[in-house]
């Protein structure tokens, strides 16, 4: 039986790494969530990202944040990732009161030149010194500063606020 206090929409986010740079961009104005902020690429699960493909097991699909990732990033920005890897999760209550699970990944980039979909209006490949002069969605910075101190040699940790 659907019980409405379970449901929740899962979102995937992915910093994208190129040449020791990560992808931000703009969301546009007439977003509801987080208008003109600062993000990082990502959308919301569907379940056409799974039941349209064949499953990996007699009833189990695997690779769903991956490949979701892989759609969004391609969607909203034009570009090709791989070795994306687990960062950090966190949930938060829409305005429309329902919750949402995000999980927040990063991958690196392959290739393609950013084309932004309509719902994003800027772009910009920044070190972790040039993000903090954006006006990023809160707890972004963390996660950038989070996976800055990862590829420079230490465990991945836990988010936690600065």
């Amino acid at each position: 039986m659907y019980d409405p206090q379970k449901a929740h929409y899962i979102v995937v986010t992915g910093i994208i790494i190129k040449d020791g740079k990560y992808l931000i961009a703009k969301r546009a104005s007439s977003e509801k969530a987080f208008p003109d902020k600062w993000t990082v690429p990502g959308g919301k699960l569907e379940m056409d990202d799974y039941t349209k493909r064949e499953r990996d097991t007699s009833a189990h699909w695997y690779n769903i944040f991956e490949n979701l990732l892989r759609r969004e990033v391609l969607e909203e920005t034009a570009l090709e990732i791989k070795n994306i890897r687990y960062l950090t999760s966190m949930c938060y209550i829409r305005s429309d009161n329902i919750p949402t699970i995000i999980v927040s990944l990063f991958a690196d980039y392959i290739e393609g030149e950013v084309k932004l979909c309509k719902d994003l209006t800027e772009y910009a490949w920044v070190s972790l010194e040039e993000a903090k002069s954006y006006d990023l969605i809160e707890g972004i910075y963390e996660e950038l500063e989070m996976l800055d101190r990862h590829l420079s040699g230490d465990n991945l940790g836990s988010w936690e606020k600065r």
